[in-house]
């Protein structure tokens, strides 16, 4: 059957915890699927023990080999595991965390051939995934590595912000030797263009959050600020990015200022997400940048406590999905304007944008 919709491929994520509960309430209204063709990557035996631990009586699925077989009006299984998978609800066992990287494996393979259109992945645990295939510390750097590309950025997204981190999942004590000019613009560039291309914002305004508290108070506080933020800052502006800044991160995020920018870049991970799920948990989603293919995911974990209890909340998941697709469509558009500069004309400027 000829499906020209978005093919959405959706990995498990850990199977002991919340992964399944909030893909079927994400997937639980059927016009969905008037927007796209859900492609989950997974086990229908593991999907049917989480249906009847949820009680979840009037969800179907329909099994599938590859992603080309998929339904256009259905949501598909495509079965990576095999018979011997065991779920214990709650815990992080081996065995869930080797069918998490083998669902992530398949589905990535079929992205990288073209046979789903976007990814949208499922929490797993980052310690129980790890083997000598897996070596990372989550799914952006692995993502990264399948890609080819040296750097990505990742990026979270809610309605009211969007943060991006120069520095992703490393110890706190590595985070000052690792910020340098070259980092922060490379950052910065992809930002900038992601902005743009998949969010279709002309203009980007990025607020760029300084290292230490107060920014430094000009040296006082640190130097970092001084000597590496502000001339990163300032090699941006070079090359047409507005970025602004070094800001003090707990000044920033509690101003009126927030609403004049369009995203905020912090120099680290709970610099820049702890404020943005302060703000967003329930909606928030979580975009790499910087890969040639859309990836999503919610902003947060496994919830092994609540792991079969009927509780989670599908927010986030949901976010994730039409995140995706409309920045799939986006990206689309821009390369379609790309090669027909004519439609670049803007009207306002009474000039042809090349």
């Amino acid at each position: 059957m000829i499906d020209n919709k978005i093919k959405v491929g959706i990995t498990q994520g850990d199977i002991n915890g919340i992964g399944y509960e909030i893909i079927f309430k994400a997937l639980a209204d059927s016009r969905l699927l008037e927007s796209f063709t859900p492609v989950i990557y997974g086990s229908s035996k593991v999907a049917a023990y989480h249906r009847k631990a949820l009680n979840i009586s009037n969800f179907s699925l329909n099994s599938i080999r590859t992603a080309e077989d998929a339904h256009p009006k259905r949501v598909n299984i495509i079965n990576c595991l095999g018979d011997e998978v065991r779920v214990e609800l709650g815990k992080s066992t081996t065995i869930a965390g080797d069918a998490a990287f083998k669902a992530l494996e398949c589905a990535v393979d079929d992205i990288k051939r073209g046979t789903i259109d976007v990814l949208v992945t499922a929490p797993i645990n980052k310690k129980n995934i790890q083997s000598d295939k897996f070596t990372f510390p989550g799914h952006t750097e692995y993502l990264a590595q399948q890609a080819g590309t040296d750097d990505v950025l990742m990026l979270m997204v809610s309605d009211i912000l969007k943060v991006g981190v120069v520095t992703g999942h490393i110890p706190l004590k590595d985070v000052a030797q690792s910020i340098t000019v070259d980092s922060i613009e490379e950052k910065l560039k992809i930002l900038d263009s992601t902005l743009r291309i998949d969010f279709t914002i002309r203009k980007p305004r990025i607020a760029v959050l300084g290292l230490n508290p107060h920014a430094g108070d000009q040296g006082v506080l640190g130097t970092e600020d001084e000597d590496i933020v502000i001339p990163a800052i300032n090699k941006a502006k070079e090359e047409g990015i507005m970025a602004l800044g070094p800001y003090p991160a707990d000044g920033l995020f509690g101003s009126e200022q927030l609403k004049n920018f369009d995203a905020i870049l912090a120099m680290y991970h709970d610099q820049g997400l702890a404020p943005f799920k302060a703000l967003a948990f329930t909606n928030g989603v979580n975009y790499t940048a910087g890969l040639p293919f859309i990836r999503t995911s919610p902003d947060h974990g496994t919830a092994y406590d609540i792991a079969g209890m009927n509780k989670a909340d599908k927010g986030s998941f949901l976010n994730a999905i039409y995140l995706a697709v409309d920045a799939f469509k986006n990206r689309k558009e821009n390369q379609k304007l790309s090669k027909n500069p004519l439609k670049n004309f803007n009207r306002n400027e009474l000039e042809y944008k090349e």
